[in-house]
């Protein structure tokens, strides 16, 4: 039984004193395929080094978070196409645009998403979505690239059922994690109504951790724990969860 984590920030400071304690966990748990999503250049080393130490379990994308857009945002994409360059990635992530934090940089957000989306499509990689009170902004800017080739995963997914439907019919995988677990969560009550062909697991740890780790330090090992309400939600059992999710992120991921 194979879990796959598609978004987990393992490089984390937030994982300095037991790094490698927290991923022999997450393995023996059965979570063995590892997606780490980038968020801005500072990160860029210690994601190289945590593939160069997991080579067969971590899988690095690039790209730049929406909420690290800032004034610099152009010398930070000069840094996104450099490593798209130079260096095997999987994916363009996580991108996209958050409105919640700061709209400051709304105009710049959607540049960077439109540029990041054309890497993507140009070098055959899918996305990772980031999206928080920006739907209907991420819808306009993915609207425009349906007729091509860019596919990938709207992750940490907490939309309602029109929106789930859409993302899909727009060629996004929905990224199910902690959110699924928690009671106000409100993804659960209609969950079943998207095909389980088309959901895939994630932790997004260190944040975000589910039920009974919720407002703790989320790690990948709790997988397990939104593996076993997506059972409930679609009544199968916790082994099918694994090998169909985990067929799903190698349908997005090409590995």
């Amino acid at each position: 039984m194979i879990f796959t984590d598609t978004h987990t920030h393992l490089y984390s400071e937030a994982f300095d004193e037991d790094q490698e304690q927290m991923i022999q966990r997450a393995m023996d748990a059965g979570v063995e395929r590892f997606f780490i999503p980038a968020i801005d250049s500072t990160y860029t080393n210690a994601m190289l080094d945590l593939k160069k130490r997991y080579p067969e379990n971590v899988h690095l994308m690039t790209g730049l978070h929406p909420t690290h857009v800032k004034e610099n945002y152009l010398e930070e994409l000069a840094h996104v196409k450099q490593m798209l360059e130079k260096e095997n990635y999987v994916a363009v992530g996580e991108i996209g645009m958050d409105l919640y934090w700061d709209k400051t940089f709304k105009s710049e957000q959607q540049d960077a998403f439109h540029t990041q989306i054309k890497w993507s499509v140009e070098n055959k990689l899918p996305i990772a979505i980031h999206c928080r009170e920006a739907f209907d902004e991420v819808f306009e800017v993915l609207e425009e690239y349906k007729n091509t080739s860019l596919h990938g995963i709207f992750h940490c997914f907490t939309g309602n059922v029109e929106q789930a439907k859409k993302a899909v019919d727009l060629k996004m995988k929905l990224g199910i994690g902690g959110v699924v677990t928690f009671k106000n969560g409100k993804i659960d009550q209609f969950l079943d109504q998207i095909p389980l062909s088309e959901i895939v697991l994630e932790t997004d740890a260190p944040y975000l951790a589910p039920v009974p780790y919720r407002g703790k330090r989320n790690e990948s090992s709790y997988l397990v724990n939104v593996a076993a309400k997506l059972a409930t939600v679609y009544n199968r059992d916790i082994a099918e969860i694994a090998e169909i999710t985990t067929l799903n992120s190698r349908e997005v991921f090409g590995i």
